[in-house]
């Protein structure tokens, strides 16, 4: 255990004063009965409750003193708590059909409204990110747990041209699977030797990370949207699909062409399935709710630095409220 203000510990050098300022006040006590005793003015008490017992009140509220002067200093210790840990990748599209207005006002802040209501819900210990997907794929926000720059991130999003399912989820699975790289140049004259590859590991089995996948599920660009899933499956990793859009579709003007545009939802369903996720309709406001309580993230207990100056406050209010009572039961004053 630790202190967050040391200093305030000075407080326990005055609590010798009060053992012996009580210690003085049992003297006289003591003298007062002798004296009254050799007048005749006190009865014996042979037979009667021990006289330990009037000290009891005052040892707990010596105690509740002692505790109180060490909550002052804010003392701190190393607990073992269980919480939600994890991350999450919001792939989102931002093709150029996803401005298409068959949901109001248009795909896009209707995406964008669902999403930033899933950062909102999350747990505090959940790491979220933001990877921006058309025809190619990047990480606009690499994960972190300050909520107010992940939906920062998604405010700024635009549509741009076309779709790319695969960017979309390879670029999250690089996010999710990034290793740091060494700090400065490093040289050697070993002979690299290939990275062996992973043996694949059952769909959904990998708990510390899922994708959330916002789109129309339109794939206009290689490579193969199922491919990239597969690898998803392959290491573990839940994709959440998030259909935006109608299936009857709607047309859309784009460069002064018009396309029709509508929702895929067999594709979005199949990607779902391959990596042990669900797929959701974001017009579905019950559905769509119900992938906050989806994400089955890791439960993790770990060591952690956290203050419990409310414990010591706590008890020593306990033993001063208990000195005091059992003083006022037995001998009618306050310790």
């Amino acid at each position: 255990m630790s202190f967050i203000w040391p200093y305030a510990l000075l407080s326990l050098l005055a609590t010798p004063l009060l053992v012996l300022g009580y210690l003085r006040a049992q003297r006289r006590r003591a003298q007062l009965l002798a004296a009254r005793g050799a007048l005749g003015l006190v009865q014996n008490t042979a037979g009667q409750a021990p006289g330990r017992r009037r000290h009891l009140p005052y040892a707990l509220a010596f105690v509740g003193v002692l505790l109180l002067c060490l909550a002052l200093a804010r003392p701190e210790a190393q607990l073992r708590l269980p919480r939600v840990e994890g991350v999450v990748l919001l792939a989102f599209d931002v093709s150029g059909s996803m401005a298409a207005e068959d949901l109001k006002p248009n795909r896009m802040e209707a995406a964008r409204m669902a999403a930033m209501e899933f950062v909102e819900r999350q747990p505090a210990g959940v790491q979220v990110g933001v990877v921006a997907f058309s025809e190619s794929g990047f990480t606009v926000q690499p994960p972190t747990t300050d909520r107010a720059a992940v939906l920062a991130t998604l405010q700024r999003l635009q549509p741009e041209r076309g779709t790319s399912l695969a960017s979309g989820i390879l670029t999250a699975l690089n996010t999710i699977f990034a290793t740091p790289e060494p700090s400065g140049a490093v040289y050697s004259n070993l002979t690299p030797t290939p990275t062996p590859t992973p043996t694949p590991a059952p769909p959904g089995s990998y708990a510390s990370a899922a994708i959330v996948l916002l789109s129309d599920g339109e794939n206009t660009a290689p490579p193969d949207p199922l491919e990239a899933a597969q690898i998803a499956a392959d290491r573990g990793v839940r994709i959440y699909t998030v259909g935006v859009g109608s299936p009857a579709g709607v047309n859309i003007v784009i460069d002064g062409l018009t396309y029709h545009t509508r929702l895929d939802e067999a594709t979005l369903r199949t990607i779902a399935e391959m990596t042990a996720g669900a797929y959701y309709n974001a017009q579905t406001e019950e559905e769509l709710s119900a992938i906050y309580e989806a994400l089955e993230l890791e439960l993790v207990v770990k060591p952690e630095r956290t203050e419990i100056t409310a414990l010591f406050a706590g008890l020593a209010m306990l033993f001063l409220l208990s000195g005091g009572l059992l003083s006022m039961l037995w001998f009618g004053r306050a310790p």
